[in-house]
């Protein structure tokens, strides 16, 4: 292949190698040089460029592409039309990612003009996905090469093996002091896993943790005809003489391998009671986040084996994210456990009192004195470290309602533009040291000191409690406590959306306070429910 730079009176038949921008023309890099093209170039004044062309039996970068893609797909992976020298290779149908590593090194070691990249093995991928990509970096390959790249390439080294539809069943142990609520948290995050596979839950059961009855209830999963049975134990597996490898023992199973080199999820296990997979989870798989749980149960949903060898192989890249929920060190100097957390207040007062029809509804009297005035007394006569008031609509007017109280402002110009905007401006706003922001609502003056102060209470960043909200007849309310490690998320929310979407990702590490009275759901939107609160004051 001829490359470099040339008369355009020698270009014809050439591929432009770098894009062109003079007056009014654009020749973008890769574009065939025809009589049009040289015709521009004179116009523009362009007496030279460089140029890449073919020698007979090149192959281009093309079909060179296309051609070693349909090579190294295999089952269930189709290859898109190439397009400047690259062919994308896609997932037909949902499953696990099958690569053969070695293969893959030995297509990137052919000739540097060829390159093969995937995602990583074993990862879950939805059906029109892509997985991998070929591109061949010159504008051609020299034919040699290519067909030595072709006789080497031998059976496809990539596929897609499909999720299959097992019948799952999971069991719970039981001990003292593990709620309900956290099982069934649980028991939602694996529905939620299975779901993409095709898999069900066939079977729910909860049982003291005691080998015996763990044994009983993994026959019951056998005469179910469960493929797989999940055991979210109360307590973690400490040892291959614990509860639960006891109680595959006594059902006639047999566990194959216990601990992983992938944290979080170092204390799986692996195992097998006749025709059925078992799997002890770790305490991390009671999280939605990506965790070594995940690596394992996607392999068995597709059919895969795991071996021993499998999972020790997992140590490289088994350093995961960390789960939110789990104990950490203090990172703060000179803190210890015994130093209770600095929780900072933020009261949002921005709005524009839309549904009130005309009126702001935080300057409207209640009590004798303005509705946020209420809001923000409470956080002052709390344990909250610090109060910040966020403002936006009729700002003057609003810390005028505040006057004399020992707040700091912050004013979010952006209060039009939705509720996350406000949150945004609080979190900004708040001390280095403090850690967590207490999210109050100025439009809610039902809610009161004692009720902060539980919540306060309640937030115990070393034993996993990050996120703490009050609870009543079942139903989430306001205010909310969020650990630091939550603020770049609440500054990257939108709209007014607030932070749904976090605490469904961290259900894991939400603890919930209940509430006997209306406090925590009562706002006052509109003028009924304004009539409403000072009906309750009468």
């Amino acid at each position: 292949m001829f490359f470099g730079e040339i008369s355009i009176d020698q270009a014809l038949g050439g591929v432009a190698v770098h894009s062109i921008r003079k007056g009014g023309l654009v020749l973008k890099k890769g574009t065939h040089i025809g009589p049009a093209e040289i015709e521009a170039l004179r116009r523009e004044r362009v007496e030279s460029i460089v140029i890449a062309r073919l020698d007979p039996g090149d192959v281009g970068e093309d079909i060179a592409a296309e051609r070693i893609a349909a090579r190294l797909g295999g089952e269930g992976v189709r290859v898109a039309e190439p397009f400047t020298g690259r062919a994308n290779l896609f997932a037909e149908h949902a499953g696990v990612l099958v690569i053969d590593r070695d293969g893959v090194d030995r297509v990137n070691a052919i000739d540097e003009s060829i390159t093969f990249a995937t995602l990583p093995a074993f990862d879950p991928v939805k059906a029109g996905e892509m997985i991998a990509t070929v591109k061949i970096i010159p504008f051609a390959v020299e034919a040699p090469t290519f067909e030595r790249a072709l006789a080497g390439l031998g059976a496809p080294i990539i596929r897609v093996a499909p999720f299959r539809p097992l019948k799952v069943a999971a069991i719970s142990t039981l001990l003292p002091g593990l709620k309900e609520s956290v099982i069934a948290r649980t028991l939602q995050v694996l529905k939620e896993r299975l779901s993409p596979a095709g898999a069900r839950l066939i079977l729910d059961e909860r049982v003291p943790h005691q080998a015996r009855e763990l044994a009983l209830a993994l026959d019951r999963a056998k005469a179910a005809e469960a493929d797989l049975t999940i055991i979210f134990g109360a307590s973690a597996i400490a040892d291959r003489r614990d509860v639960i490898p006891a109680a595959i023992e006594i059902s006639g199973g047999a566990v194959e391998h216990f601990g992983m080199p992938v944290d979080p999820g170092n204390l799986l296990l692996l195992g097998r009671s006749g025709a059925m997979s078992v799997l002890g989870a770790p305490g991390c798989a009671r999280s939605p986040k990506e965790n070594g749980f995940d690596w394992i149960l996607h392999r068995l949903l597709a059919g895969l084996p795991v071996t021993r060898g499998d999972i020790v192989g997992l140590g490289v890249g088994g350093l995961l994210m960390e789960i939110v929920s789990r104990p950490q060190p203090r990172a703060a100097a000179g803190k210890t456990g015994e130093t209770p957390p600095s929780v900072a207040a933020i009261v949002l007062a921005a709005g524009r009192s839309s549904r009130m029809g005309g009126p702001n509804k935080l300057l409207e009297d209640y009590a004798g004195k303005p509705l946020v005035r209420h809001a923000v007394e409470a956080a002052l006569t709390s344990r909250a470290n610090s109060v910040t008031v966020v403002t936006g609509h009729q700002q003057a007017e609003v810390r005028d309602a505040l006057a004399g109280l020992a707040v700091s402002f912050v004013h979010n110009p952006d209060f039009a533009e939705g509720l996350s905007t406000s949150v945004r401006a609080g979190i900004a706003a708040l001390p280095a040291e403090c850690d967590a922001a207490l999210i109050a609502l100025g439009d809610m003056p039902l809610v009161d000191a004692a009720l902060l102060d539980r919540l306060i209470s309640a937030f115990e960043p070393d034993k996993g409690a990050l996120i703490v909200l009050p609870v009543t007849e079942g139903q989430r309310g306001n205010p909310v406590i969020w650990a630091r490690r939550f603020f770049d998320e609440l500054q990257a929310i939108e709209g007014d959306a607030g932070g749904r979407q976090i605490l469904k990702a961290n259900s894991d590490a939400i603890v919930e306070i209940p509430v006997s009275s209306s406090a925590s759901s009562f706002d006052v939107d509109t003028k009924e429910a304004l009539a409403q609160l000072r009906q309750f004051r009468t």
